[in-house]
């Protein structure tokens, strides 16, 4: 399917809804009553309840985008416009959703896809009662995507390092000179600009939503990726041991000896709600915080930094300790417990954050089609220890040396709170996690989240909570860099996002663009938002 056949063409219902009962609301309630009942944590004193999941969306895996390239790998981040969201008179809601592609197909190599941003317009209708076939409660109808520029960008493995310019740190990029980035989750402020951040660096990156890149943030030397040169000196290296299509490395470079690890970059971005904060974490430790003998055991404390955005550049003002949830390995019935890498975070508040933490090489396609470990958790980091500017910042010195977290550092507050792999939700649409291995098994990566709210006047906590899926560009009638491919799995993975009611006691909705200047007021506090019920 192209895209313009999915494309919406005609005008949209824009902000007319006014006050009125949701329909289903009666049918909701008796829901949370019943077999599938709402199920609440409490955390720091607040209480979160997820009231069930109510509408999915499915996007074909050989959609194309309007450069004729395949439309895949765009759940890795999502970012709603906020001042476009509304309600109508038929129940439903309108809105518009920007979503980041990765580096591009690369389950066989990587490739010179160019980083992009997609802008989707989507509808929701919820959908409360038991059980439903459809899957198409959430539409998303593709209307543009824009290229980064100032600096073309490039999904190939880092080769080289262009060096430091003006404002600009050095910048890893790939043989063809362009700036190698697998972007990995994106902010939308509402002030023209997106923030986007990516792996191989790991870096953060500022665009405008015409693309132009405006800056980078290049974090403490302590997350730089750090190798051995043929002179034996050790220097910054950024490849991910991730070679192009057809390219064998000899020799192979392996792990880093220190910073991030290869493809465990900056997974989670987000923007504190008064948009002064921009926070950053890394998918799981830094190779000198683990065992690199034992990576999948001893990857668990990870780290969140704070960049203040108030001055002409963003400054580093904190950074924290996150340990990521434990699960069982599947291969063994043996007590042995794997850590669950992080692939994305949501800022609730200046202090509390939703993360999205799951298993690895489990699901659709995999050998393995049960995952044990894909949740929406909850993080505090008030009273987690803030060891920003300290040697902790030098690649010598460790937070967690062979992964022991040193005694003198407090991490942040953690709680599951979302199951995503619960059958008793995913049956109601027809989706499952396990067996059998079919296109309505979720498929292994989950990787981004935004948040809108539902507008009810008699439960004002209430937000929608949209879950996109990475589909890994999987396909067998792909597209890329001016060459059709074919998936070596055989498989055609859709791109699937879901949506839940969630209660979130302690969400501070951001402040809107227009008040970036004045210094007071937030999204929930203008006249021209709709009356919602």
């Amino acid at each position: 399917m192209r895209a313009e056949q999915f494309a919406d063409c005609g005008a949209r219902a824009r902000r007319t809804g006014r006050t009125r009962l949701i329909a289903g609301v009666a049918a909701f309630l008796m829901l949370a009553g019943g077999s599938a009942a709402a199920q609440s944590v409490t955390f720091e004193g607040a209480t979160f309840v997820n009231k069930g999941l109510v509408g999915v969306a499915r996007v074909p895996s050989n959609a194309v985008d309007q450069f004729g390239e395949t439309l895949g790998g765009w759940g890795s981040g999502m970012a709603l416009d906020l001042e476009d969201w509304s309600d109508s008179w038929d129940g439903g809601y309108h809105g518009t959703l920007y979503t980041l592609p990765d580096r591009g197909w690369n389950t066989q190599g990587t490739t010179d896809f160019r980083g992009r941003l997609h802008r989707f317009d989507i509808t929701l209708k919820p959908f409360y009662g038991a059980s439903t076939a459809n899957q198409n409660q959430l539409s998303l109808h593709y209307r543009s995507s824009t290229l980064f520029n100032g600096g073309k960008t490039t999904g190939l493995d880092p080769s080289g390092v262009q060096a430091a310019t003006g404002h600009f740190p050095d910048l890893p990029i790939a043989s063809n000179r362009h700036i190698s980035v697998d972007d990995e989750a994106v902010v939308h402020p509402g002030d023209g600009t997106v923030w986007v951040s990516e792996e191989y660096g790991p870096y953060v990156y500022h665009y405008t939503l015409g693309g132009k890149l405006l800056g980078a943030i290049r974090p403490p030397e302590a997350f730089i990726p750090k190798r051995k040169d043929s002179s034996g000196n050790i220097v910054e290296n950024f490849s991910a041991d991730s070679p192009p299509i057809g390219v064998t490395y000899n020799p192979d470079p392996g792990s880093p000896l220190t910073g991030r690890q290869n493809n465990q970059g900056f997974e989670g971005l987000a923007m504190s709600p008064d948009r002064k904060t921009l926070f950053v974490l890394l998918q799981s430790a830094l190779i000198q915080d683990l065992d690199p003998n034992n990576t999948k055991t001893t990857r668990r404390n990870t780290r969140l930094l704070a960049y203040d955005l108030r001055g002409p550049e963003p400054k580093l003002v904190g950074e924290y300790v996150v340990q990521l949830p434990l699960y069982q390995d599947q291969t063994t019935t043996k007590t042995k417990l794997l850590i669950a890498a992080q692939s994305e975070l949501f800022a609730l508040n200046d202090h509390q954050f939703l993360v999205l933490a799951r298993d690895s090489s489990a699901g659709s396609t995999t050998s393995n089609p049960a995952s044990v470990y894909r949740s929406i958790d909850l993080i505090d980091i008030s009273k987690a220890t803030n060891i920003a500017g300290t040697a902790y910042d030098q690649p010598g010195a460790p937070i967690a040396p062979l992964g022991v977290l040193n005694s003198a550092i407090t991490p942040a507050a953690y709680e599951k709170f979302l199951d995503i792999n619960d059958n008793t939700q995913l049956n109601r649409f027809g989706l499952h996690n396990g067996l059998p291995n079919d296109r309505n098994d979720l498929y292994e990566k989950w990787e981004s989240i935004a948040v809108a709210p539902v507008g009810d006047r008699k439960a004002p906590n209430d937000y929608f909570l949209f879950v996109g899926s990475d589909n890994d560009f999987i396909t067998q009638q792909g597209n890329m860099a001016g060459q059709t491919y074919q998936d070596a799995s055989g498989a055609n993975v859709d791109t699937l996002v879901l949506v839940y009611r969630v209660t979130l006691p302690t969400y501070i909705p951001p402040r809107r663009s227009d008040d970036f200047a004045d210094g007071h007021g937030d999204w929930n506090d203008h006249s021209d938002r709709n009356d919602r019920r």
